[in-house]
């Protein structure tokens, strides 16, 4: 199965993916770096990877902590096959077995990431103070 759990072997796999995509790069490259992961999956929350042919094409994880998504990329050369899509529900899916209050995320305006959490059930909650759009998703609203 090409959907499977992150682990710390994934790390430098997951962090050249974040730094390739096209939309919501990092402008300071610095703001995320490889050791940023090694909490996020052993402490405050889960990640996933999806496979293909031995290859990470996309990852996700979800920060259990603070109910929120904190990463979610796709290879942009394999964008539009459903990855995306399949990382997320397994993000929702395990953060919503844990508890059923709402689940948040921020992303930048006007860019796909927008369009497919909109198309998932999230709902805008707002502008943060850096200008991204604050995304929630109550339980059963994805479903």
């Amino acid at each position: 199965m090409p959907l499977r759990l992150a682990t710390l072997a994934d790390i430098d796999s997951m962090h050249q993916l974040r730094l390739s995509v096209q939309e919501n790069m990092l402008a300071d490259p610095q703001r995320v770096v490889p050791a940023h992961y090694v909490p996020m999956l052993e402490k405050h929350g889960r990640g996933w990877v999806y496979e293909l042919e031995g290859k990470i094409v996309g990852f996700a994880v979800a920060d259990h902590s603070r109910r929120s998504i904190w990463a979610l990329f796709v290879d942009p050369a394999f964008e539009g096959r459903g990855i995306g899509r399949a990382l997320h529900d397994a993000m929702v899916s395990w953060l919503f077995e844990r508890g059923s209050e709402p689940l948040w995320l921020t992303t930048e305006a006007n860019t796909r990431a927008e369009q497919f959490y909109s198309n998932a059930g999230w709902r805008r909650g707002g502008i943060e103070a850096n200008g991204e759009l604050r995304f929630e998703l109550t339980y059963g609203s994805d479903r």
